[in-house]
């Protein structure tokens, strides 16, 4: 339908240009509403996905303003209408232009909206209450320097945050608080003196030795501590959770969310669930991303016993920690080559080439040594003392008493050259076995956080990419680099490795080439498994008419099975929010694209002799042909889009080299098993193809999710 056509190109960005100048993003909505087309189209029409997303990108936005759309919409299709309202997220943005054309609904369509504008009335009260109350908990701390802040968030994650004794929190998991304590920094480095961040050691003596030294050595005489402070933190905490998770799973649930609906009893909302096999894919896919942290660690236990030269470089100083750093660094180092097509050496943002071994090894060594000489310690001394701050004061106090008198502080920090000098060693190999600083120094720039340059972002509430604690856990003020022994020792370094380069560097230049990389990797996969294969491989023309569908990521044929793949590689997501936005753009795009390649690739081989030699095949009889999305995202696992199946590259991959048992945990790593040598096995382990390997057999396997086979015992539906 043309009305289709045209909402889909207007997704996609075009017109992209108004004679020589770029469009405008209120052109493109000014210019598509205008069609005369969608004054006509029947409530069928509209219940098509590609103009309900249009509908969203234009309740989305503020620039331009067509009330006639809202009116008309609300009279033929109101479902459509309602959808778009939430998929817009106006649950949040009632102070929008958008959202009083939805009010205005209540009067003239007040039978099909009245119920819909009443919902979101409470949702909008409902958040504005929590803001006041984050708000009026913020001023208690508004004279506080970030690095004082930082104090605080010190105090509470030792109390609340360290795995291995029971909390004193509110019932918050982990992830809700790490996210909380993000969001109230974002808040103190968008409203903060700048000349608070340019700080010299004088300065942060004088910080530390009012909100942090009292806490852990109380004395007669000098500061007391600031309990005032400390409970307001521990009130902001608890508030900003209660804003955080209102947000995530109430507001954005009733936006995104489709297998629940929010149903008003008077002037309170009862979830209601309508679809609960999409909400138990929801829970699988998270169990799968766990698989798949596990089977990496293994793969890179593999690699480490299989290579002489890096286990030499083992220091056997804490030998068992250390082995787990290499393990883990080898295991991310092959993820990212492997699934994001990462190259040996990549750039920082200062220009210096980064050898990416040594910049997973340090993240994970750094990982390492405070896990040993904090978190271990703080444990026992918090079992023998019974309260965190005699067990943080006496950590700190043993630092004093080593010989090189060690920070053992819950903040640490350096300037930069010493920074540098103690991240040298970690950068061993046998060219330079002592280290090389230049790899130091771009290894400090990959995990540095520039807090000046990011505070001036939230003041100006730029809205580009922000890193994320996580993803660059080196927090620079100043000349000062510092460090969160609580943060670096629980944090998952593997996501961090992987949002750092695919989320903040998603516009480095390398990031063509690893794409490239990603499909030449995959493509030898195949090749070994007997699959004749084409790589990029551009079609020629079938007709002087014919659409240019672009070059075909990889086509694959063995046995008279043909697979037809369609690439694509982003970041690792963390909210339904960001698992909306990319099914409804990335995936949807994708099978498009599927469904116009397909084609072509069929009439290709009915008349192109070159192209059916290249692939092995005497003809195109009996050809049986199957396509899929193949993406380095867990999110909407073995769901279609255009019909077509959208698997995860890491399935593919597991399934061609035929070692899901890494996925299983057979040796307890997880459970409290050590590495030692049971890796060095005896038995061989199952294969996934007992009769031998087809191409049949292998669609057959990914298709039916067998790789995933062990998660549990029951079989789900997949919706088509």
């Amino acid at each position: 339908m043309a009305a289709d056509l045209v909402a889909t190109a207007f997704l996609d960005g075009k017109p992209e240009q108004r004679g020589k100048r770029k469009t405008t993003a209120a052109e493109r909505q000014a210019a598509f509403w205008s069609a005369s087309l969608f004054q006509g189209l029947p409530k069928e029409a509209w219940c098509q996905e590609s103009l309900t997303l249009a509908l969203a990108r234009y309740l989305g936005q503020d620039r331009f303003a067509s009330p006639f759309i809202v009116e008309h919409v609300a009279t033929v299709a109101p479902d459509t209408l309602q959808r778009a309202a939430r998929y817009a997220g106006l649950v949040l943005r009632q102070n929008s232009p958008r959202f009083s054309e939805i009010e205005r609904l209540r009067d003239s369509h007040s039978a099909t909206f009245g119920e819909f504008i009443q919902i979101l009335g409470i949702f909008g009260e409902a958040h504005q209450l929590r803001i006041a109350d984050v708000d009026r908990i913020r001023r208690h701390l508004f004279d506080l320097t970030p690095l004082e802040l930082l104090a605080y968030t010190s105090l509470y994650a030792f109390e609340n945050l360290i795995p291995g004794e029971p909390k004193s929190g509110e019932g918050h998991d982990i992830q809700e608080v790490w996210d909380a304590i993000e969001s109230i920094l974002e808040w103190k480095l968008a409203t903060c003196d700048a000349r608070d961040l340019h700080l010299s050691d004088q300065a942060i003596g004088k910080s530390l030795g009012i909100h942090l030294a009292p806490f852990l050595f109380p004395a007669e005489t000098g500061p007391l501590p600031r309990h005032d402070l400390y409970a307001a933190f521990i009130a902001l905490i608890d508030a900003q959770c209660e804003l955080n998770s209102f947000i995530s799973r109430s507001a954005d649930a009733f936006s995104y969310d489709e297998s629940i609906r929010f149903v008003r009893q008077n002037e309170r909302l009862e979830i209601v669930e309508v679809d609960p096999l999409a909400r138990e894919n929801w829970r699988r896919d998270g169990e799968k991303l766990t698989r798949l942290h596990q089977y990496w660690r293994y793969r890179g236990m593999e690699a480490l016993l299989a290579s002489p030269e890096t286990l030499a470089l083992v220091s056997p100083a804490h030998l068992e920690a250390n082995l787990q750093a290499f393990a883990k660094a080898m295991g991310t180092k092959l993820q990212l080559q492997e699934v994001y097509g990462l190259a040996d050496r990549v750039k920082t943002d200062t220009g210096l080439e980064l050898d990416a071994f040594r910049a997973l090894l340090s993240i994970e060594l750094m990982t390492a040594f405070f896990i040993v000489d904090f978190l271990q310690p703080y444990n026992e001394y918090l079992r023998q003392l019974g309260h965190p701050w005699l067990a943080l004061g006496r950590l700190a106090f043993g630092g004093m008493l080593e010989t090189d008198m060690q920070n053992r502080l819950p903040i640490t920090w350096s300037d930069r050259a010493s920074k540098i000098a103690n991240i040298t060693p970690w950068t061993a190999s046998a060219d330079s076995p002592r280290g090389n600083a230049r790899s130091a120094e771009a290894v400090l720039d990959f995990w540095t956080s520039d807090w000046i340059s990011l505070a001036g972002q939230l003041r100006q509430d730029n809205p580009g990419i922000r890193p994320r604690l996580l993803e660059r856990p080196m927090l620079k003020m100043g000349r000062h680099l510092f460090q969160l022994p609580w943060m670096m020792a629980i944090q998952n370094n593997a996501t961090a490795s992987i949002n750092n380069l695919r989320r903040l560097g998603a516009r480095r230049a390398e990031v063509r080439e690893e794409t490239r990389r990603i499909e030449q990797n995959l493509g030898v996969l195949f090749r070994q498994r007997g699959f004749r294969v084409l790589i990029g491989h551009e079609l020629a023309s079938v007709a002087p008419q014919s659409t240019n569908v672009g070059d075909i990521d990889l086509i694959c044929a063995m046995d008279k099975q043909l697979l037809v793949l369609e690439l694509k590689s982003t970041y690792m997501r963390r909210s339904a929010k960001e698992a909306w936005a990319h099914r409804h753009t990335t995936l949807r795009k994708a099978g498009l694209q599927l469904h116009r390649k397909v084609a072509a690739v069929g009439a290709a081989l009915e008349s192109d002799a070159a192209l059916q030699q290249a692939l092995g095949l005497q003809s195109a009889d009996g050809l049986k042909t199957t396509a899929w999305i193949v993406d380095t995202s867990i999110e909407w696992d073995h769901q279609r889009f255009q019909g077509f199946l959208k698997v995860t590259l890491e399935e593919v991959l597991i399934a061609l080299r035929d070692d899901s048992h890494w996925l299983n945990d057979p040796d307890g790593l997880f459970q409290g098993g050590k590495t030692g040598n049971k890796l060095d096995r005896r038995d061989l382990p199952p294969s996934l193809y007992p009769d031998g390997f087809s191409g049949e057999r292998f669609i057959k396997l990914v298709e039916s999710g067998a790789v995933w086979a062990s998660l549990d015992e029951r079989t789900t539906v997949r919706p088509s």
